[in-house]
């Protein structure tokens, strides 16, 4: 089936610092997932096959990594996710909403592939190291495998739930059985005269669930980053198809019924310096149907959605949706629609007869089905004779499905044609044409000559290479269909004295039907995709690979560049994203279209109004379209197409589609001539506004027909207070106008001068002027109507100023407070609730707090204290994260940056406590009475927790113990010692083994044998300590006191300091020394002191890392 693509990219952009890297979809759920994240899409207009409005949203909690892989059981509607750290949750969808089903983690290696088995019982997950699970739906383990000295990283089951395919990092491909025995690798076609590493793109294995476009159709796909593909019939296929795709792929998948392959990846493009990220896609059997360009930087992963009618693109941080247009096989003759579809219980195709008028239909199973082709009462079936036989046929059938003339040709039918007489058929080199003759509409000698031989020129071939005069006299030769073309055939049309061939070069040949006859040839810049007549022939409609409709007038003779008259013109109109088109039977002036998801009518190319729908144009005449909504009917039909017997109930089927289907738009068309009445009023109009006595009259008139441009132009030939409300009603209607064309720019210049505030600011919004919003509100008079709604418009897109600004204009603090909560701007909620006395902030910021405490976010939690100025909570929290990492033996300076924080954090408190006080007293002496009241405040309120007072305890217990390692390593063992002294007054911070072995190993590298004797005796007190741990401390102390003295041979100037009292001396935290001068540098973050001579060194503190100044 060939797919068109209708580009209408949708993204969408989530606020977060990571890029989506998997995406799944499943079919009935209409539900995609992307790293963590799942949201539906939902349409109110029936039919639209792109709907745009998101339904659901909703953030998968459970991950504490990236996601990496992402798989979908369509039976048992779950999602299967793994992250980085190889977290395995199974997600279930209950009463719309997502929840964790099961858990489960190896901590051994991370899952690179998940793979769930056609009925979905089965789930195979391979791990990077080599191990293979293989686990039931229900959570249990069914078997376990570790491949040795293999690196798996992607994994697929067959349709039959027999074989599994295991890729590997080095780009191969094993085969084993479902019970995790190897079998054979497997033969790469595609990687012949390929060198160089290679890697795995992707693996799908379509499982059928859907039918097959084709009996024995490739369905198993293999893609490599280097673009080389290989798509095969079984694992053992010895012919796959190969394609060479000239990209680096990123990933692969089939559609839902296995005939699209879509290939996503990136594509050097020589005029640009960077790739450019595109999505290619191919059929089974390795025919590109199309290239669609994706904008964004990297594409990582693709995603079709169940139904076939969109894909999602993972782009960067965003998502793009592609909507495909599928090109069904279908057709409308007689009221009927003939349609046909894939089942799989069946290998053919399944070809319904649907008369919608009577609700009756008809049934026809048909092989090889190739095209379906209709016009007037009758349609013709384009099908392949026989597997084995190169032969094909074009079966004439009724509206009831019933054959009435088969024919059998041996020529390809890739594109059909029908006009009331003849059918036409055209491989890429010839075209066949046959006369078809029905029997009711034969005499009875006419019925006894219908077997006659070809020579009564009812049959005719032709090369489209030659040129026929359009002679009878001609040879039936299908020799001529095999001969080759450097240009060949990619679309044709016909009418009742019109045949068009279009070539892929874009030369448009038009021959004379029936006597075939080459009449022009018209050159256009593109290939025809789609090619049709209008009913007089006269005009040609050309819609082109990439979508876009052009016109040609194939009588109008024009002067070229050169000054020479050539017959054929090309019109200036151009549509982009055209699907479908159909001109009206009846008047060659008109057409309808599909433009993405709108349908357009045209009347002397001049569009009416379009309306909202995906609808397949099946008829327009006499003023009236009747459109198809073969979506809807495939997916009614296939939800119900099996009944618990496994025969289709069409009852019920039926019943369900005959609402839905056909729809006749006759209000849209707005067509039809202007009645008597409205001329004449018209006349009158004209008449009257030739004179100004009349003028108020043919206003009148002009307001009665709805023409407001014509009604503002009369306006501004008078004056009177009457016409300036009238004035601003036109200015109003006429804004309406271009509004509900979407064209906002315009429709912005008409509502100011109608000063319609409200659709102003709604066109503000959709036109993304945000500025000019603002200058709205602001010019509007306080607790005005409309700045609520302004103020939500501003919340929407996350503008928290303009939003709290509009909120407080119309004395809405609650909303106001509620709106920086709900955008984490914690300090402005905190500053409002303060500022109009609200006290829910507190209780709301303890609720968010406790919650992310909860989900082990400590720091996220501290973060939000910390912009919410909650400093005390936050050095809280930040200070017993540091007392647990020094528990976990964390590295000494990691804990001591923590204790650092935490005590920063303090400091901030205090300051704050000391500007409250001072704003809150007054008078000559209010500096030093608001610090000694802050100082009073924050004595009563830390009577709870004493480590305010010593908040800088823990980071100088740390630094001291960093510090005097750093000196002893360096060889300063007299100032290690005095560094390590400190360490006793930190015992509670520091454990006392690693304090009293630090000042041993200190003291006698610096030959203190009486200070090192005293460390061993504190050493083999500690109770903390086992008996083994001690008796290792008395025998190394053994063995230094029988070599050494235990006494300090000279006493240092810290121990001479330490007996005298020095404890109330300050110590320099630069060398752990005492100060003893009177010139030292203080800190004025920490408090902390420096010896004047050394701090010269530092640019920064060396215990808080704040600037020296």
């Amino acid at each position: 089936m060939y797919h068109r693509l209708s580009v209408e990219v949708r993204g969408h952009f989530w606020e977060s610092v990571f890029s989506f890297h998997c995406g799944i979809w499943g079919l009935n759920s209409g539900c995609p997932a992307c790293v963590a994240r799942a949201f539906t899409y939902d349409s109110k207009l029936r039919g639209l096959a792109a709907p745009s409005n998101l339904s659901m949203n909703q953030n998968l909690e459970g991950h504490s990594g990236a996601v990496q892989v992402v798989t979908w059981n369509e039976q048992y509607q779950k999602l299967t996710t793994s992250d980085q750290n190889g977290l395995i949750i199974v997600w279930m969808l209950y009463k719309g909403s997502w929840y964790e089903e099961m858990i489960n983690n190896r901590n051994k290696s991370v899952v690179r592939s998940m793979s769930w088995n056609a009925d979905g019982q089965k789930i195979c997950i391979v791990y990077e190291d080599g191990a293979v699970i293989v686990g039931s739906v229900d959570g249990n383990r069914i078997w376990g495998k570790d491949l040795k000295g293999i690196q798996l990283c992607h994994v697929t089951w067959s349709a039959d739930s027999k074989i599994l395919l295991f890729g590997m990092a080095n780009g191969e491909i094993h085969i084993y059985d479902n019970q995790g025995n190897f079998i054979m690798k497997m033969k790469l076609n595609c990687l012949v005269n390929v060198t160089g590493a290679i890697s795995i793109a992707g693996i799908h294995w379509y499982h059928g669930t859907e039918g097959y476009v084709e009996p024995d159709c490739p369905c198993l796909a293999i893609c490599f980053d280097n673009g080389r593909c290989q798509i095969m019939r079984h694992e053992n296929d010895q012919n796959p198809v190969l394609i060479d795709t000239g990209m680096y792929v990123v990933g692969i998948q089939w559609n839902h019924i296995g005939s699209v392959l879509a290939v996503a990846g990136s594509q050097k493009v020589v005029t640009q310096d960077k790739d450019v990220n595109i999505v290619q896609f191919y059929t089974p059997f390795g025919e590109h149907l199309g290239t669609l360009k994706v904008p964004g930087k990297q594409m990582c992963s693709l995603s079709w959605e169940g139904g076939g009618l969109k894909i999602a693109l993972a782009v960067d941080s965003f998502i793009y949706f592609a909507n495909i247009r599928p090109d069904y096989k279908w057709g409308y003759c007689s009221n009927t629609v003939v349609y046909a579809y894939t089942r799989p219980d069946r290998p053919e195709y399944c070809v319904v007869f649907w008369d919608t008028k009577n609700n009756e239909k008809h049934v026809k199973y048909v092989k090889s089905l190739i095209s379906i082709t209709t016009c007037g009462d009758f349609c013709i079936l384009a099908t392949k004779a026989d597997e084995n036989h190169p032969q094909f046929v074009l079966v004439l059938c009724n509206s009831i499905g019933t054959p009435l003339d088969p024919k059998y040709i041996d020529l390809v039918p890739l594109f059909v044609a029908m006009t009331k007489t003849h059918a036409i058929a055209a491989s890429k080199e010839a075209f066949y044409t046959w006369q078809y003759r029905v029997a009711k509409k034969l005499t009875a000698l006419e019925i006894n000559q219908i077997t006659r031989s070809r020579k009564e020129g009812r049959e005719r071939i032709y090369h489209v290479d030659d040129v026929p005069s359009g002679s009878v006299d001609g040879v039936f030769d299908y020799s001529k269909a095999i001969q080759g073309t450097r240009d060949p055939i990619c679309a044709i049309t016909a009418s009742d004295k019109t045949l068009i061939v279009g070539r892929e070069s874009g030369i448009i040949q038009r021959y004379s039907f029936p006597n075939v006859a080459l009449i022009q040839k018209y050159s256009l810049e593109c290939r025809a995709c789609q090619l049709s007549l209008n009913c007089n022939s006269s005009r040609l409609a050309i819609i082109d690979i990439a979508g876009v409709l052009t016109f040609f007038d194939l009588d109008t003779r024009v002067t070229d560049s050169t000054g020479q008259q050539v017959v054929g013109e090309l019109l200036k109109l151009e549509r982009k994203d055209v699907w479908d088109m159909k001109w009206a039977k009846d008047n060659p002036d008109l057409f309808a279209m599909m433009e993405k998801t709108r349908m357009y009518v045209f009347r002397n190319l001049d569009p009416e109004e379009p309306i909202q729908t995906s609808g397949y144009i099946c008829n327009f005449e006499e003023l009236e379209i009747k459109s198809v909504l073969l979506d809807e009917i495939l997916k009614v039909t296939n939800n119900n197409r099996i009944a618990p017997g496994g025969k289709m109930e069409p009852r019920e089927t039926w019943g369900t589609l005959s609402g839905i289907v056909c729809t006749s738009v006759r209000s849209l068309l707005r067509l039809k001539t202007v009645s008597s009445t409205e001329q004449a009023t018209d006349k009158l109009c004209r008449v009257n506004e030739t004179f100004l006595f009349f003028r108020d009259l043919a206003i009148g008139l002009r307001l009665k027909l709805g023409d407001w441009f014509r009604v503002l132009q009369l306006l501004k030939t008078g004056s009177g207070d009457a016409d300036d409300s009238l004035l601003e009603q036109a200015h109003n209607a006429i804004g309406d106008y271009f509004a509900d064309r979407q064209k906002w720019l315009n429709a912005v210049q008409y509502y100011v001068k109608g000063r319609n505030q409200e659709r102003l600011a709604e066109c503000y919004y959709m036109l993304e002027d945000y500025e000019g919003l603002e200058n709205l509100a602001n010019s509007l008079p306080e607790n005005h109507k409309l700045l609520p709604e302004i103020a939500q418009m501003f919340v929407r897109v996350g503008m928290c100023e303009q939003a709290v600004s509009a909120f407080l204009k119309c004395n809405q603090p609650k909303a106001a407070v509620d709106t920086c909560v709900h955008l984490n701007q914690w300090n402005k909620a905190v500053e409002l609730a303060k500022s109009h006395s609200m006290k829910e902030i507190g209780s709301l910021l303890a609720r968010y707090a406790s919650h992310l405490l909860e989900k082990n976010k400590t720091l996220d939690a501290i973060e939000l204290y910390r912009k919410a100025s909650y400093f005390f909570d936050a050095a809280k929290l930040m200070y017993k994260i540091a007392d647990e990492e020094a528990k976990k033996r964390a590295k000494p300076l990691r804990v001591k940056k923590l204790y650092v924080l935490s005590a920063l954090l303090i400091e901030q408190y205090h300051e704050q406590m000391k500007n409250a006080q001072r704003g809150k007293v007054k008078g000559k002496n209010s500096e030093a009475t608001s610090a000694l009241a802050g100082l009073l405040e924050e004595e009563v309120l830390s009577t709870t927790s004493r480590f305010t007072d010593n908040a800088w305890r823990g980071a100088e217990a740390y630094h001291f113990f960093i510090l005097a390692q750093r000196q002893l390593y360096e060889g300063y063992v007299d100032t290690a010692l005095k560094t390590a002294l400190h360490l006793r007054d930190y015992e509670d911070i520091i454990p006392p083994v690693e304090i009293y072995s630090l000042l041993a190993l200190c003291a006698c590298a610096s030959r203190a044998f009486g200070t090192c004797s005293k460390a061993f005796i504190k050493l083999e007190s500690l109770e903390t300590l086992s008996a083994e741990q001690k008796q290792q401390y008395e025998d190394l102390a053994l063995e230094i006191f029988t070599k050494h003295t235990p006494k300090d041979n000279r006493k240092s100037e810290l121990n001479s300091l330490l007996e005298g009292g020095e404890g109330k001396l300050p110590t320099c935290i630069a060398t752990g020394s005492p100060i003893i001068e009177y010139q030292f540098w203080v800190c004025k973050v920490c408090k902390h002191y420096v010896l004047a001579q050394e701090i010269s060194n530092y640019n920064f503190c060396p215990l808080c890392h704040s600037s020296v100044e």
